[in-house]
């Protein structure tokens, strides 16, 4: 996996007062009010005070062993291991973070909240990272290096780079150098048109490359909280395009980017627009039922509809695909997450979710940033302010900083699955009339998670396979969130993991797992052919005379263009 794809796997750009929101994510006081329940333990807190006092005896005689741990690039600099006044400080900081991380850990064994838990994790990680020396210049020997090199023009850059962020990044350092990518310019690039649009969303029908296409169609639905083009990022990158390689008739669903008039947009308006794109794709394939892949909450969405075909006898889909998705948010599964569940958070971010009609991009972000602040945070801060240096140019982080922004009603609906585990507990939920009971869907089923994903980890991303009713099929990418998506076949360093039909045991189905070098998109696209009904030779022009071309991909929502 690159260094850039897991920099851009958390999303987010900046954290504002209120972008906790989304998720009930605490203020900083609150945060660090995780910490007191651990540092209260009087009897751990003073044993881990005298190691510590110990080791910093050893670090100041130079005598300490402590090291940092293999590829914390933080302190790369030989400085850090060459110069006994850098090398004390730099062990100092380690073995004062290794204590309070201590404290945290021994408190989590003693309890089982593993809401508290998990806040005073969260709450730690976040003071051992913005703690780091590197995070300051008279710290950080390579930005001391930089500024005297460039007599200081540097650091006139930072500060430069640091005010404008103040000014229009909510005070935290961007991620990407945006003016490099451009919709329809270098990202979004593979050929098709618009074929269908109404009010929520566009619906894409991409141009055939092989002479034969399957006979059954494929449908994909991107989340709404995100641009769909992470799915079509750019050439030798793109998941439709690796789909159109493989003779896969290939459309997509586009959602729009609603405003504050559209907050009252929810599950049943977003179900039934996925079913409209449906009847779209069947109507321009002639085909009878569809394929679908559902990628994060798109999954969720569709999983929703799926529900009220089922009840209703309804066969217009034929399998169904999810891509790191979560149904079951068991807080044994969301880990991180369950931090942010407080039951008065939520029902405050639901609360403001109706008040102001939407939930904006960037208070999205804020609620990953900082699960993840050596690289999501400090790294830029360092690179931005006190390195001088412009941010990296990179088009899964472009992606990341185009956010879209979540109806209020959709948000609320999506908090309260989150709080109440709505998706896995029969009744729960309803949308289009039908209580949601996941066991009646009955048709096949491809589930993907992701070895290191911190947002839909992947052990509940394979609970998939134990609540839906057909049979289904699971395989673990070697990757994280993001870069499990954008995970095109020919890295060395990919892989995943296959094996029988999944059973109640996610770690016992790793065990007996076989481990195969490559991109899970060339194991799904296998199964996806067993699922295709045959071929057809494909059409020589897009659309149909009852969906006829509106205009040539990516389409106007993407680039938060009007109905036009």
């Amino acid at each position: 996996m690159s260094t850039e794809a897991t920099k851009a796997e958390a999303g987010g750009s900046s954290v504002e007062p209120e972008g906790g929101e989304v998720l009930g994510i605490p203020s900083f006081g609150d945060t660090m009010g995780g910490l007191i329940a651990p540092l209260t333990h009087g009897r751990t807190v003073a044993k881990e005070a005298v190691r510590l006092g110990g080791e910093l005896a050893r670090v100041v005689a130079g005598r300490s062993e402590v090291a940092p741990a293999r590829g914390d690039r933080r302190f790369s600099d030989p400085a850090w291991s060459g110069n006994p006044l850098f090398q004390r400080l730099q062990r100092g900081y380690l073995a004062a973070s290794g204590a309070l991380t201590n404290v945290v850990e021994q408190y989590a064994e003693g309890t089982d909240d593993t809401q508290r838990v998990e806040q005073a994790r969260f709450a730690s990680t976040i003071l051992i990272s913005a703690l780091a020396p590197t995070n300051y210049l008279p710290t950080n020997p390579a930005a001391l290096k930089k500024a005297f090199d460039t007599g200081g023009r540097s650091l006139v850059r930072g500060l430069g780079q640091f005010v404008d962020d103040l000014r229009h990044n909510g005070g935290m350092p961007k991620m990407v150098d945006t003016d490099a990518f451009e919709v329809g310019r270098n990202l979004a690039l593979t050929p098709g048109a618009v074929i269908e649009r109404n009010p929520l969303g566009e619906v894409l029908h991409y141009q055939p490359v092989t002479e034969q296409v399957s006979a059954r169609p494929l449908l994909i639905i991107p989340p709404p909280i995100n641009r769909f083009y992470v799915v079509d990022l750019s050439p030798g990158r793109s998941f439709v395009e690796y789909a159109l390689s493989q003779g896969t008739s290939t459309f997509l669903l586009s959602w729009r980017n609603p405003t504050a008039e559209q907050g009252t947009w929810g599950l049943d308006d977003y179900a039934k627009r996925v079913s409209d794109a449906i009847d779209t794709v069947r109507e321009v394939s002639g085909s009878d039922d569809v394929n679908v892949i559902g990628f994060c909450a798109g999954g969720i969405i569709t999983t929703t509809l799926l529900n009220h075909l089922a009840a209703i006898g309804d066969e217009r889909v034929h399998s169904m695909s999810y891509a790191v998705t979560l149904l079951d948010f068991d807080f044994d599964a969301r880990a991180q997450i369950s931090a942010f569940s407080n039951a008065q958070l939520l029902r405050f971010a639901q609360s403001r979710s109706r008040r102001k009609g939407i939930i904006s991009s960037r208070q999205m972000g804020a609620a990953f940033t900082w699960m993840r602040p050596d690289d999501l945070v400090w790294n830029y801060w360092v690179n931005n302010y006190l390195m001088g240096q412009k941010p990296p140019a990179f088009d899964v982080l472009a992606w990341n900083a185009d956010g879209t922004n979540l109806p209020g009603a959709l948000h609320c609906e999506f908090l309260d699955i989150f709080a109440n585990n709505g998706l896995a507990k029969a009744g729960e939920v309803t949308v289009l009339g039908t209580p949601v009971q996941l066991d009646r869907i009955k048709i096949p089923t491809f589930a993907v998670g992701a070895v290191t994903d911190h947002l839909t980890p992947w052990i509940g991303c394979y609970r998939t396979t134990q609540l839906l009713g057909g049979e289904s099929t699971f395989v673990l990418s070697y990757s994280g969130h993001i870069a499990s998506l954008v995970n095109p076949p020919g890295n060395p360093k990919a892989h995943y993991w296959t094996g029988g039909t999944p059973g109640p045991d996610p770690r016992q189905w790793l065990e007996t797992a076989e481990k195969h070098t490559g991109s899970w998109w060339e194991e799904w696209a296998k199964w996806l052919a067993q699922h295709s009904n045959g071929e057809r030779p494909a059409p020589t022009e897009l659309g149909s005379s009852q969906h006829p071309v509106l205009e040539p991909a990516p389409g106007r929502y993407v680039r938060d263009l009007p109905p036009g």
